[in-house]
């Protein structure tokens, strides 16, 4: 028993353990030498980035300027799609898609630089 614990845990190496001591007894551990990506700050700074301009796109921008945006970008799901598929699709021409979408982009970024309301900073 003893024996099949042990060569379980045989292959296993502490991140705390010491890989070399000096005179002052400051060790120098498997964890110090071990590169971490750490980019979680990132992360959630790009995903609330992308959750505000999804609350943007919902509230600043009518219905149709939505629907145009939300297939250029993307933002459903699907693969963006040029302004000619848009057109297709909303029986429109290419060159009214056009003004729209830059109509709409104009009215998220103003959305987008008006300061959060729902934060807590004032």
């Amino acid at each position: 028993m003893y024996l099949r614990k042990t060569r379980r845990i045989a292959g296993e190496v502490s991140l705390s353990e010491a890989l070399e001591n000096d005179d002052d007894s400051n060790g120098l551990s498997l964890m110090d030498v071990i590169r971490v990506d750490d980019n979680m700050l990132e992360e959630l700074e790009n995903r609330d980035a992308c959750l505000r301009v999804r609350r943007c796109v919902e509230t600043a921008l009518d219905d149709r300027e939505r629907g145009i945006v939300i297939q250029r970008y993307g933002l459903d799901g699907k693969p963006p799609r040029t302004q000619r598929e848009v057109a297709a699709g909303c029986d429109i021409s290419r060159s009214y898609v056009s003004r729209l979408e830059k109509q709409a982009l104009k009215k998220l970024k103003k959305a987008l630089d008006e300061p959060d309301r729902d934060s807590d900073t004032p």
